[in-house]
C-alpha cells in the first residue's frame, strides 16, 4: 500500500533528478529552454543619399522574461565579421548572447553598417575588403601554427584544427563578410548608427570587439549619458599605429585621434594628430610586448571620463603584445579603465575570436561578473 511518506519521498527523488538533468543540460549541448518575453529587429540610423537610405544598422534583439541586469547590452562585432559571432559558435555551442540572456540582460546584436543584413551602398560606403583564408588562419584560428608573435604558441582554445578543410573552420569562414575598406568611412558611419541605436533603446552597456573598438569610444563621445559601461574585447589598436601582425605602410592606417580614425572630443581640442604629438616608447615594457605610442602633449577625453570601462585580452591573441598600450593611453587621457589579461585570471589559451572558442562561456561569466560589480542603475 502506498503511504503518504513514500509518495513524498518519490516526489523528492523526482525533483532532484529533474534538477540534475536541468543542471547538466545547462552546461551541455541541450540547455534548459530560454524564457523570452520579446524578440525582433529594427534598423538604426541611416541617411538619405541619391534617393536611397544608406548607412543604416541592422539590430536584432531579445528581451528575457525576467530582466535582472541594470541595463541592456549591445554587442558589436569586428572586421570581416557579423552579428553571428555572438549567436553561437561554429561547432554549435551556446554563444555570448545566450549567456547574457540567461543572466537577465536584454541583448541587442548588430550587423555593422554595410555588413550582413545592413545594406551596402557603393556610392556611400566605398570599396569593400574581402576576407582572406590565410589571414583568418594566422590571426584567428590557427595562430599557434603560424607562431608570428610571442604569445601565439599558447593558443589552445579554438575548437578544431583552425585550418582550411576542417569542418569547424569552414563554418567560421563561411560567416566572413567583405568590410568597408576606408577606415574613416567605417568609423563615421557606425558611430552615427550606434548613437541612433542607443537613442532608440535608452541607456545601455556597449560591448565591442576588435575593429569595432573605436565605435565604443565614439558612441560614448556622442551620447555619453546613454553609455553606462564599455566592455572592449581586444579593441582595435594600439593607439596611433597598427603593429604585428597587421602592420602596414599605408598612411591611412594612422589613427588621427589616438584610438579612432574619426574625431573624438579632447580638452584642449584636437584638430590634427600633431596636437597629440605621438612618440613611441624607447623600449617595450617587457620582452614579449610592443613598445607603445603615447601622446606627449597633455589632453583629456571628458566625454569618456566616468564611464566604467574594461578591456579584455586573450592570452595567446595578437592583441596580447599591445592592448596594454590602449589601456594606458586612456588612463593618460583621464579615462579610468581596467585591463583584464585573461591568462592572469586563470583563463588560458585564448585567441582573438574568444567568443567562439571552447571556453567562451567562462569568459562571458567574467565579463558579466565585472558588469555586476562596476555598472549600477
Amino acid at each position: 500500500m502506498t503511504t503518504r511518506k513514500s509518495i513524498v519521498a518519490a516526489l523528492v527523488v523526482t525533483l532532484v533528478l529533474a534538477g540534475v538533468v536541468a543542471s547538466s543540460a545547462a552546461g551541455g549541448n541541450a540547455p534548459v529552454p530560454l524564457s523570452i518575453a520579446k524578440q525582433g529587429y529594427f534598423y538604426a540610423g541611416g541617411r538619405t543619399a541619391g534617393g536611397a537610405t544608406v548607412d543604416q544598422m541592422f539590430v536584432e534583439y531579445q528581451i528575457p522574461a525576467k530582466v535582472t541586469a541594470p541595463y541592456p547590452i549591445v554587442m558589436i562585432h569586428g572586421n570581416a565579421q557579423n552579428g553571428s559571432n555572438f549567436l553561437g559558435t561554429p561547432d554549435d555551442r551556446p554563444g555570448w548572447a545566450e549567456y547574457f540572456l540567461r543572466r537577465g540582460f536584454p541583448v541587442y546584436i548588430v550587423d555593422q553598417v554595410a555588413r550582413g543584413r545592413s545594406r551596402y551602398n557603393a556610392a556611400a560606403d566605398g570599396m569593400l575588403a574581402e576576407p582572406n583564408i590565410v589571414t583568418t588562419e594566422r590571426q584567428f584560428t590557427a595562430i599557434e601554427k603560424y607562431n608570428i608573435w610571442p604569445q601565439a604558441k599558447l593558443h589552445t582554445q579554438w575548437p578544431g584544427t583552425g585550418m582550411r578543410g576542417d569542418a569547424i573552420f569552414e563554418q567560421f569562414f563561411a560567416s566572413q563578410n567583405p568590410s568597408i575598406a576606408g577606415n574613416l568611412i567605417m568609423d563615421s558611419a557606425n558611430r552615427g548608427a550606434g548613437a541612433a541605436l542607443l537613442r532608440k533603446i535608452g541607456p545601455a552597456i556597449v560591448m565591442t570587439h576588435s575593429r569595432s573598438g573605436p565605435f565604443g569610444w565614439m558612441i560614448a563621445d556622442d551620447v555619453p549619458e546613454l553609455v553606462k559601461g564599455i566592455v572592449a574585447v581586444e579593441p582595435a589598436g594600439p593607439p596611433f599605429y597598427n603593429t604585428v601582425p597587421t602592420a602596414t605602410a599605408d598612411p591611412t592606417a594612422l589613427r588621427t585621434y589616438g584610438v579612432a580614425y574619426d574625431h573624438l572630443t579632447y580638452d584642449p581640442p584636437v584638430k590634427n594628430v600633431s596636437d597629440l604629438a605621438p612618440k613611441r616608447e624607447d623600449k617595450p615594457q617587457a620582452a614579449d610586448l610592443q613598445a607603445c605610442w603615447v601622446a606627449t602633449v597633455p589632453h583629456k577625453m571628458p566625454k569618456l571620463a566616468g564611464i566604467p570601462i574594461v578591456i579584455v585580452t586573450g592570452e595567446a591573441s595578437y592583441h596580447a603584445p599591445y592592448d596594454h598600450c590602449t589601456s594606458q593611453y586612456l588612463t593618460q587621457m583621464g579615462v579610468a579603465n581596467e585591463h583584464i589579461a585573461l591568462g592572469a585570471k586563470g583563463i588560458h589559451g585564448n585567441g582573438h575570436m574568444m567568443m567562439l572558442e571552447k571556453n567562451n562561456l567562462e569568459i562571458a561569466k567574467l565579463m558579466a561578473d565585472w558588469i555586476g560589480k562596476h555598472v549600477k542603475k
